[in-house]
């Protein structure tokens, strides 16, 4: 399966006008202990800003308005298994339409996501502990209901809407050299990185040392189960890759490495001591890959003089009492 910027374009030229345009903030060196005396130009995309709380609503919404010109989204409305994020934005796309989400999720995700879940009126189930249990769940539902089934991120055009992102980015930011972003399943990432290798900009994709779907089927050369176990496994925590993501990976030569949880909590407490940005641990993964001040290699992203690099800043769904401690 593979995904072409041709999408990506429909997917803007669909839900254009109906999400939140990225803003762009400046960064400098003390966003990141080890830049190079010649940081170039460092850009934040602060795309928690957008509507839900993250860049998923533009996959939902992408998905929605697709079925919904189709005339296939039934009566049952569309079910989703999420960590929050995508439930969320699923909910919200699917109120906008009229239409009824059912939301699984594990036990353990955030309460503050869970909240919001029931004030966009959908049906929130909760089981088991990891994505994959709710996943299973989904797919009994849905056969049994009708209900359309949606994906976190395993589905081309939630990946083509997430992609729009990177078009916004290259429209404010033409010059740009290399695009960082977080990897969980690889929906963002596989429209991130299509998107970026298009307007020939490398990507950069950041995962948890123990979520590191990504990176092991890189080196496997094919999809593989790898352990789930960071404090950003309520974003990141896939058990695997999609084809969608390694392909897109291969394609654009893009570069992956991994982080330390203590350097994405770290990162976190930066963003918020220095800029008062509240993110998720999954917003911090991308820019802890930048804050390392002795790069191993596979480990941390050290941009060379005078590259221009954006980070992007996915989400703000957490909840910010531990920030004040």
């Amino acid at each position: 399966m593979e995904l072409s910027y041709a999408d990506i374009k429909a997917a803007a030229d669909r839900i254009g006008g109906r999400i939140r345009p990225v803003a762009l903030a400046a960064g400098d060196r003390a966003d990141t202990a080890g830049a190079p005396a010649d940081p170039g130009e460092l850009w934040f995309a602060l795309e928690f800003m957008q509507h839900t709380g993250s860049f998923k609503a533009r996959g939902a919404l992408n998905f929605i308005r697709s079925h919904r010109d189709a005339g296939t989204l039934p009566e049952a409305g569309v079910t989703i298994a999420s960590g929050g994020n995508a439930g969320l934005a699923c909910a919200w796309a699917a109120a906008g339409q009229g239409v009824t989400a059912t939301v699984f999720l594990p036990a353990t995700a955030p309460a503050v996501k869970v909240d919001r879940l029931h004030g966009y009126g959908a049906q929130v189930r909760l089981l088991g502990e990891q994505y994959a249990d709710a996943l299973a769940a989904c797919h009994e539902f849905a056969a049994t209901s009708g209900a359309l089934m949606s994906h976190a991120y395993d589905n081309p055009l939630i990946a083509a809407g997430a992609g729009t992102l990177m078009a916004e980015i290259h429209q404010r930011l033409p010059r740009l050299d290399t695009v960082v972003v977080a990897v969980g399943g690889g929906g963002l990432f596989a429209g991130i990185a299509t998107a970026a290798h298009h307007y020939g900009i490398h990507t950069v994709a950041v995962e948890p040392e123990h979520c590191r779907a990504l990176n092991a089927a890189l080196a496997a050369g094919e999809p593989v189960d790898v352990e789930v176990n960071s404090v950003a496994a309520d974003s990141l925590g896939a058990r695997r890759a999609t084809e969608l993501a390694i392909t897109a990976a291969q394609r654009s030569g893009a570069r992956s490495v991994l982080v330390t949880d203590e350097q994405i909590i770290a990162t976190r407490r930066i963003l918020w001591a220095e800029r008062r940005l509240a993110v998720e641990h999954a917003a911090a993964t991308a820019l802890a890959a930048l804050t390392d001040e002795d790069i191993e290699p596979g480990r941390g992203y050290r941009p060379e003089p005078g590259e221009r690099v954006c980070i992007i800043l996915c989400g703000a769904n957490t909840d910010p009492s531990d920030l004040l401690r």
